[in-house]
């Protein structure tokens, strides 16, 4: 279906229109989301938000710019937003932990359940994961659009809204970050 029939028809809430939308990005989006939140049943939440959104704000996309651009854009979005809630909502436990108020601290052990990681690379995955939760939002970004989702300089820097050269310098930083943050776990 053509970008442009498939966009009128989710402005006029067509349910077949919608229906091919969430059928054609839903894998995408739940990689994307669930290689930065680690948790299936928040990822799925999230990937529910960003086709809310979607629907909802579709009035507002720019049909000169792809579909798939401006999805992955909002499920980052989704995505850092929640994890910004989460590490605000750890902070208030732990000074709620701090004045009596609370029993215990909670800790967020993540949850390494990742459509693309098979059951005996699991532990390797979770070096992975763990360091690049290190990054910083922008390098996390770049990286999971590059060597998790496949996506070109180019297909980043319009998600990002950055230029490729922001992107590649993004993508070389991050990966020297993911490298000396991995080899403690790799020394022989």
């Amino acid at each position: 279906m053509d970008q442009r029939v498939l966009i009128e028809g989710i402005r006029t809430r067509d349910t077949a229109a919608i229906r091919l939308l969430v059928d054609t990005f839903q894998s995408r989006v739940l990689n994307t989301v669930i290689s930065l939140v680690r948790n299936r049943e928040d990822s799925e939440e999230i990937c529910q938000d960003v086709f809310v959104e979607v629907i909802h704000s579709v009035a507002t996309f720019r049909t000169e710019a792809a579909l798939a651009t401006w999805i992955y854009r909002i499920a980052i979005n989704k995505s850092l937003d929640f994890l910004r809630m989460k590490k605000r909502k750890k902070r208030f436990a732990f000074l709620l932990s701090l004045f009596g108020e609370a029993n215990e601290l909670r800790h967020d052990i993540p949850d390494l359940v990742h459509p693309g990681v098979l059951m005996e690379r699991k532990e390797d995955a979770g070096y992975f994961f763990r360091a690049l939760d290190q990054l910083s939002d922008n390098q996390k970004t770049a990286i999971v659009l590059s060597l998790i989702e496949g996506l070109s300089y180019r297909e980043i820097s319009e998600v990002m809204k950055t230029s490729e050269s922001s992107v590649e310098s993004l993508l070389v930083r991050g990966k020297q970050n993911l490298r000396k943050t991995l080899e403690k776990y790799y020394k022989t």
